[in-house]
């Protein structure tokens, strides 16, 4: 595999839901092992400004949009191949929770819009990716998925059944695709980004008692288990649970 550095040099990856968070963590944890980057997200000046964090156009590169959007997930396929000439790791990153508590009460078209951008945009995604680029040339996929998709997650259950179904889609997937494409998942904890807030702001304390590792995640967490599954030739069907051991310790 050669050293952390040039772990994949002269490689392009797509990474959705890019522009901050542990989309960027991902992102820069590959681009700092020589890949070059393309990164998706809805607002343009944030993607500008992970662009130049990542250390600018010949690293990386932009392209705003939806992800629910089959055009945008086709285009942000079609900048990766004709900008660095090939299209060889892939991170499903995005997911989007609009709603909380229990299931009884979740309107089904809110379920239907977590189901929707969660698991069908990411085949998606897989899709345009294989049929572009990696049924010919093979690749690596990274899915991220949640410790609420292997557990009971009140208040956000309809997120951890969307979460569920990336976990199989990942097994059926490394199936299905190799032994051109290997597909594996990460399965975070509460990492500390904007979007999991809610979970720990005004309580982290308390929220990290339950590790035991006495912390909450950091993207850089997740960026570093991206890295070493997309490099991993012999490891494909597989989610690794990142969650400073909280499924280990069990019931209190």
């Amino acid at each position: 595999m050669g050293t952390v550095e040039g772990t994949f040099q002269g490689r392009t990856a797509l990474v959705t839901g890019g522009s901050r968070g542990i989309g960027l963590a991902i992102a820069r944890s590959l681009a700092d092992r020589g890949a070059r980057v393309v990164l998706t997200a809805r607002k343009p000046e944030a993607l500008e400004e992970a662009v130049t964090a990542l250390g600018g156009p010949d690293v990386a590169v932009g392209v705003p949009g939806n992800a629910g959007d089959p055009g945008h997930r086709a285009e942000a396929v079609r900048t990766a191949v004709e900008r660095f000439g090939s299209l060889d790791l892939l991170v499903g990153n995005v997911g989007i929770n609009p709603v909380y508590g229990p299931m009884m009460e979740l309107g089904l078209d809110s379920f239907r819009k977590i189901l929707d951008t969660n698991v069908v945009g990411t085949l998606g995604l897989v899709q345009e990716a294989w049929r572009a680029w990696m049924a010919e040339h093979g690749g690596s996929v990274l899915v991220v998925a949640s410790v609420a998709g292997l557990k009971a997650s009140p208040g956000i259950a309809g997120y951890g059944v969307s979460k569920a179904a990336l976990v199989n889609l990942v097994t059926q997937l490394a199936v299905e695709l190799g032994p051109r494409v290997t597909v594996n998942a990460v399965a975070p904890a509460v990492v500390k980004t904007r979007f999991a807030g809610a979970l720990y702001e005004g309580r982290e304390e308390e929220a990290a008692a339950q590790y035991p590792v006495g912390r909450l995640g950091e993207p850089e967490d997740v960026g570093e288990a991206a890295a070493y599954l997309l490099g991993a030739g012999w490891v494909t069907g597989q989610t690794l649970v990142l969650d400073g051991g909280a499924l280990s310790r069990g019931p209190a």
